[in-house]
């Protein structure tokens, strides 16, 4: 699928799935630096991962609490852009599925991904299954935001 150069990219709708890592705050900034020169909305979505072993309602004190807290950094980083966002917190089995649906609902324009990256052997790095599984099955542009390798 051929997209434009991300300089003439159309952004009305930016999804980034966020965890409470240093980096998923980087996707929210650069998310928000494409956010604020394009006058778009930005859309947080925290995944809460539930074991097939529980319930998809079961109790996850501690879970929810990392989603409130990264909430509140993600709100931050907007704030310091001037960018108002929506956070989004969803329960599934596994985050890739959830991410892309909530893409596919939400009519995202693009998704901001943090990807910290896996190491194999020979020193080669890769993405995590749900980087990979989101690249792969999105309905629009994914643009990864990866540390350099070491």
């Amino acid at each position: 699928m051929a997209t434009a150069p991300m300089s003439h990219a159309v952004y009305r709708r930016l999804l980034v799935p966020i965890a409470g890592s240093s980096e998923s705050r980087r996707a929210v900034e650069i998310a928000c630096s494409l956010a604020a020169e394009r006058d778009a909305e930005l859309v947080v979505v925290f995944v809460l991962e539930v074991s097939p072993l529980l319930p998809l309602d079961a109790r996850m004190d501690d879970e929810e609490a990392a989603a409130r807290t990264a909430f509140r950094e993600a709100e931050e980083i907007a704030d310091s852009f001037a960018i108002r966002l929506r956070g989004r917190k969803v329960r599934a089995r596994d985050a890739g599925p959830a991410i892309v649906d909530a893409a596919e609902e939400l009519g995202a324009d693009v998704v901001v991904i943090a990807a910290p990256r896996k190491r194999r052997a020979y020193g080669r790095s890769r993405f995590g299954a749900t980087v990979r599984y989101v690249l792969a099955k999105a309905p629009c542009p994914v643009i990864v935001a990866a540390p350099p390798l070491a």
